[in-house]
């Protein structure tokens, strides 16, 4: 069989044109300089100051949970440090990342409950309601109302501008009630729903079945208000959403307007309430706001104001939550699993809610952020909010959700600017020493290998040039922040890089004092330092992963950078050094072992020239 002939000129193009496209990736981004760190360039420092006197336990927890919210893509490198007095300090670097502040700030305290009126829905006290059947439904729905969005999806339907979603088992009806918050869309098997019993399970009785309060409770921890893990009992809530609430629910409902931001308000003072979400009260709570196209057709939704029943599914029976852009649809969703023993309730809310109708309410940290219908019973408990995200809000959103709720709560949270921790000129005379270093380099190259060192140098930019874009790229996509650690790995790489061009170099050389041509010597030295360079790499890219795993904070940027550079010199090697060097191989100039070629006689320490091949080019 006949070798395979070698083409490092076509390798080369190839390399050549990847590195064009990265470039161009760059170029798109449109930025052209990394994401610095808190010690290069400064940042955010957000004070959190806990509630109460939380234990020592809670507040680690809670660090845990924001350091993980803040550095979740793990190359963000914010800095989350506990405090005396029950203070957890968080330092994120650049001024441009409101989204990690917006990240820190969440509380992530999510609950499910039902919407008894809205702005849109007067509420009409009714008491003495105990069983859901007793009511018949009584949503006024204007008929100026903005048009319906998104209720849901009945199997693999797609809910959307008013019509539900068309399952696999049965069409979702028609969409009823406006959106009011942005779409809920929900995903699950479509079958047919059950109707609520007809008989009453409960006499009707004079006395309320629940008491509410305009007290709000008592500041301090979560779990030392209330249990921050109960909930209502389903049937209950349905009679209290279908009228059983008081004219002191009403009364409590009319005392609180919403801003234009979606803050509730005192309707008398005009301050803002901070109503405390306990599960097992009713809450009166607030939309954030929906921007529209801007065109009249499409103008958005303002806020709305709810009056909500008690908890029927909490938080902590969310199993995962992820994000990205739904099949058939152009927005961001975040996706939910709700287990345990939420995910019967939800089934059963399902079947029991009048289809299309009657809404329940997602509520995060006090804000209804969606307030869907049902158009179809849904049993695995699979969910996602969809609306007006950006990719940023939707990654935001779900990444509080994912790592839970803070166990502790927190006062209204101080934010400041702070300066990098280095001085211009410390930093100044950091790269300048790196930068002898790396000519220092060069310049050995060049005495000891002469015109291989030629190759040496330009493998050295290439490997900077690529570096310097997929910092860039990272940056833009996966938040990825330089700091000094990080520039402590890329450049422990140049030396890891050199190691490798100085393997291929005296492989070949070796092949050489053994009478081979230099073109032979290039394929037969390359296998042996190929595996040779394969072992070293591993070992440093394993380092690396281990550090990532295990550590955190600037380490874990160290190791992230210390793993991108060692890649980078694989690809490299293996794409840009081999092919080149066979490319010289060509030539005379080294071929025949010119004395400033870096393989004459007596640069090889022997007595006999190179052999030279057949065909070497002059």
């Amino acid at each position: 069989m006949a070798k395979k002939q070698q083409r490092p000129g076509r390798t080369l193009v190839v390399f050549f044109l990847g590195v064009g496209i990265a470039f161009g990736l760059v170029a798109l981004t449109g930025t052209w300089s990394p994401q610095l760190g808190l010690d290069l360039e400064g940042g955010t420092r957000i004070t959190l100051q806990a509630k109460g006197n939380p234990t020592q336990d809670s507040l680690d927890e809670a660090r845990n949970i924001i350091d993980n919210r803040v550095n979740g893509s793990g190359v963000a490198e914010a800095a989350v440090s506990t405090q005396g007095g029950g203070i957890i300090s968080v330092e994120i670097p650049g001024d441009q990342r409101r989204d990690l502040i917006d990240t820190v700030e969440r509380q992530a305290q999510l609950r499910f409950r039902l919407v008894a009126c809205s702005d849109l829905n007067p509420c009409i006290a009714q008491s003495g309601i105990t069983d859901p059947s007793q009511v018949t439904p009584e949503i006024q729905i204007p008929t100026d109302a903005p048009s319906a969005g998104a209720t849901g999806n009945g199997g693999n339907g797609n809910g959307g501008n008013g019509n539900g979603g068309n399952g696999n088992g049965e069409n979702g009806g028609n969409g009823a009630n406006p959106r009011v918050a942005p779409g809920f869309a929900l995903d699950g098997t479509a079958t047919p729903t059950d109707a609520p019993s007809d008989e009453p399970t409960d006499e009707p009785t004079d006395t309320p079945t629940d008491t509410p309060t305009d007290q709000p409770a008592e500041e301090g921890t979560l779990t030392e208000d209330f249990d921050n893990s109960a909930v209502a009992d389903l049937d209950e809530e349905i009679a209290f959403m279908r009228g059983g609430y008081t004219q002191e629910d009403v009364d409590l409902f009319n005392a609180y307007v919403c801003d234009d931001q979606g803050i509730l308000l005192d309707a008398q003072t005009g301050e803002a309430a901070n109503l405390p979400d306990d599960p097992l009260k009713p809450l009166v709570a607030c939309s954030p706001p929906e921007e529209g196209s801007g065109s009249a057709d499409d103008p958005g939704q303002p806020s709305f104001k709810y009056l909500l029943s008690r908890a029927i599914i909490q938080g902590t029976d969310l199993d995962d939550a992820g994000f990205g852009i739904p099949q058939g649809q152009v927005g961001y969703a975040v996706t939910l699993d709700i287990g345990g023993d939420g995910r019967q309730v939800f089934s059963d809310a399902s079947s029991k809610l009048t289809l299309d109708v009657e809404q329940f309410a997602i509520v995060l940290d006090g804000q209804v952020i969606s307030a869907p219908t049902f158009n179809g019973r849904i049993p695995d408990g699979s969910a996602q909010i969809s609306g007006n995200f950006s990719e940023t809000e939707a990654e935001s959103l779900s990444t509080s959700l994912k790592f839970g709720a803070l166990p502790i709560s927190f006062e209204e949270p101080s934010s400041d600017t702070i300066g990098p921790s280095l001085a211009g000129d410390q930093l100044r005379a950091g790269l300048t020493a790196g930068g002898i270093g790396l000519a220092l380099v060069m310049l050995y190259c060049l005495l000891y290998y002469r015109g291989l060192g030629l190759v040496v140098i330009a493998s050295l930019g290439v490997a900077a040039a690529i570096t310097y874009a997929m910092v860039l790229l990272l940056s833009e996509t996966a938040g990825f922040t330089l700091t000094l650690p990080g520039v402590a790995g890329l450049i422990i790489a140049v030396g890891i890089t050199a190691d490798s061009f100085i393997i291929l170099f005296e492989r070949i050389r070796d092949e050489m004092r053994d009478g081979k041509s230099m073109r032979v010597a290039v394929e037969s030295g390359w296998v042996r330092a190929r595996n040779t360079a394969l072992a070293a790499d591993a070992v440093s890219l394993l380092a690396a992963v281990v550090l990532y795993l295990f550590a955190s904070g600037v380490v874990k940027g160290f190791a992230f950078a210390l793993g991108l550079t060692t890649l980078i010199d694989l690809v490299v090697f293996f794409y840009f050094t081999k092919p080149m060097v066979s490319y010289l191989a060509r030539y005379s100039f080294f071929n025949k072992g010119h004395r400033l070629s870096g393989l004459s006689a007596a640069t090889l320490g022997t007595d006999v020239a190179p052999a030279v091949p057949a065909g070497g080019k002059a």
